[in-house]
Formats: structure tokens, sequence, C-alpha cells
């Protein structure tokens, strides 16, 4: 841990900013760059944006939430990982607010993008049953952490799967956009040259992850907030901001299944956190230390997911403000959950 005895709480604050501004400012110039890969490389939207950007965003999230674990700080990294998932979620509101033609989730109506749905509510409910036998332990990690990871790499290849024969197709409307497919000529940039950019983004974005960590915990110390607030709210959030950019920017070139992808899939790897903690965290299994505070934010992501699902499902043209209505609950969802836990019900 950095030693920041004697920083005040506005140095501190500052110091926070700017590891926000890095991770925003890196997080967008590695996505561009890992959009280039992708496109060298021939994946489509929803397998670019599940994979490629949508874990490498993450770097920075999964790096404060191992941190905080090895320092003994349970609570807020199993926070950072259930908050993040809430708050990208909410972000899909506002990518549905940013494209005018239709609502999102109709227009992005996609198989890979349902079966990421329902794969990230798997996995959600996997963490729930760590909740409810959380002294389980093998070697001091729970089972739950071990089956997590076994049922993320084998949903990973059941998409590839879906996406390469898909068994059945949505149907098309005139507010649905038809996906280009382009050759698979090789770009003038130097695919080497990708790979270092992108390694170098990925080294500074995760950095500036950890430095958000380090600089979380004295924030609770000054501020009086519970480390899941600040790990469910202001870190999540500021390690997540990648993903709002992406998504917003993706639905204005209408990428849509990039930006839908980008978010679910980065939500799926984002349930890795809290495996990857208790892996780091060396009092016991993760699961026992964490308060009910975490357990909300686990609730609150479920609900939120399946409130997305319903609308992806249900594929609604047109709702209020001319964003569909699971977009206007994803944003009370998240909010009224912030303000539950800032007047004390949680």
């Amino acid at each position: 841990m950095i030693n920041l005895a004697g920083w005040s709480l506005m140095n501190i604050s500052i110091a926070f900013l700017c590891a926000t501004l890095v991770v925003g400012w890196f997080g967008i110039q590695m996505t561009k760059t890992a959009r280039d890969l992708a496109h060298e490389t021939g994946m489509g939207e929803v397998l670019m944006g599940a994979l490629f950007i949508g874990a490498s965003t993450s770097l920075s999230g999964i790096t404060t939430s191992i941190t905080a674990a090895m320092s003994g700080y349970a609570e807020l990294a199993v926070s950072n990982s259930l908050g993040g998932i809430a708050a990208q979620t909410a972000f899909l509101a506002i990518a549905d607010i940013a494209y005018r033609r239709a609502n999102l989730e109709h227009a992005a109506a996609s198989a890979e993008n349902l079966f990421m749905t329902t794969l990230l509510m798997t996995l959600l409910s996997i963490h729930l049953m760590g909740i409810a036998v959380p002294n389980l332990s093998i070697w001091v990690i729970h089972p739950a952490t071990l089956l997590l990871i076994a049922v993320y790499l084998l949903g990973i290849h059941l998409l590839s799967r879906t996406h390469k024969m898909p068994m059945w197709l949505p149907r098309k409307t005139h507010d649905t956009p038809t996906e280009e497919h382009k050759s698979r000529k090789r770009m003038s940039k130097d695919l080497a040259g990708l790979w270092g950019r992108f390694i170098i983004y990925s080294i500074i974005v995760a950095s500036a992850g950890w430095l958000l960590s380090q600089l979380a915990v004295p924030l609770v110390q000054r501020t009086g907030l519970s480390y899941g607030v600040v790990g469910g709210v202001l870190t999540a959030v500021s390690t997540s901001i990648p993903e709002l950019v992406v998504a917003v920017t993706a639905v204005r070139m209408g990428a849509l299944n990039l930006a839908v992808g980008d978010i679910i899939g980065g939500n799926a790897f984002d349930t890795l956190f809290i495996a990857a903690s208790d892996i780091a965290y060396d009092e016991g299994p993760i699961y026992a230390a964490i308060s009910s505070t975490e357990v909300f934010w686990l609730a609150n992501s479920l609900l939120m997911t399946g409130t997305l699902l319903m609308g992806l499902v249900y594929r609604q043209r047109h709702g209020p403000g001319n964003i569909g209505l699971e977009s206007t609950a994803l944003l009370l969802l998240y909010f009224g959950g912030i303000a539950l836990l800032g007047m004390g019900f949680v």
C-alpha cells in the first residue's frame, strides 16, 4: 500500500480524479487499438465487444479488486466488481439515449447478445450460491471460484459457436441495421505495432486501476463511507468509464452490437474479479468476509440483467423519451440502489 498518511482529503480526491481521467483516456486508446486488431482477425462486432474490448477495458477494475483483496479489504474488492456490473448495465441506458433512431435493445437484437446476457445471469447466480454457503473452501479458495472460471470459459466457447453457427436469428425490421461484412484483406497498419500499443495502453490502464484502489482506502477513512459504498459506486464507476465511452461512441457510429457486446461481455468478465479476489485473499473464502452491501449489489445486478434480457427479447421499438422501457427501468434501479445505500437502508 502507498503511504498516504500525510495527504489531505483534497489531495487524495485530486489524485483519484487524475487516475480516473487516465483510465478513461488510455482506456479509449486501448479500445481503438483493440478494434483494429479485431478487424485484422475478422471478428464480428459482438464477439469483438464481448471478448476483446470488454475484457481489455476491465483491466483497471480487476487490478483494483485484486489489490484490495491482497491488502485484506474484501468488501472493497467484491463491491468494486458487483457495483461495476450494475453501473455498466446502466451505461446501456445512456447509450440508448444517445441512439435516437430507435430503442437500442430493439435494434441490437442478436443471438450472441442474448446468449451473453443469460451467461452473465448464470455467473451472477454462482456468486449467489457462494454467498449462501460462504465457509466452504478448497485450500482457502471457495469452490464457487473454480466453478465460475470453468463456466465462463465454457460460455465463451459456446458464444464462439453461436456466432459461427447461430441456431436462430432475430426478426429484421427497418430499425435493425445490417452489420457490414468486410473482406479480410490485411490492413496497412503493422500488426506488431498494434500489439505493442495495445500492451502499453493495457499496462497504463492497469496501473491507474491499481492507484485507484490505493486511493480508495484513505477515502473511506477520511469520509466515513463504508468500503461497500466506495467500492460499489466510486471505484466501480471510475474504472468503468472506458465502457461508457466505448458504448456511446459505438452507437454514434452505428456499431450497435459492438456497444451491447462490450457492456454485456465486460460484465461477464467482471464476475471473474471476485474469483481473482478470492484467490488473492489469504484470510479464507472471500464470500465469508463480505457485508449486506455486497449482497445488495449482487441482487441489484441480477435484477438489472434480467430487465435487460426482457428488453432484448421483447424488442420495444420506441418508449418514453425515445428509449425503451427497460432502459428507463435500468436507470431507476441503479440510481434507486445508490439512494438506498446513501440513506442507510442497506
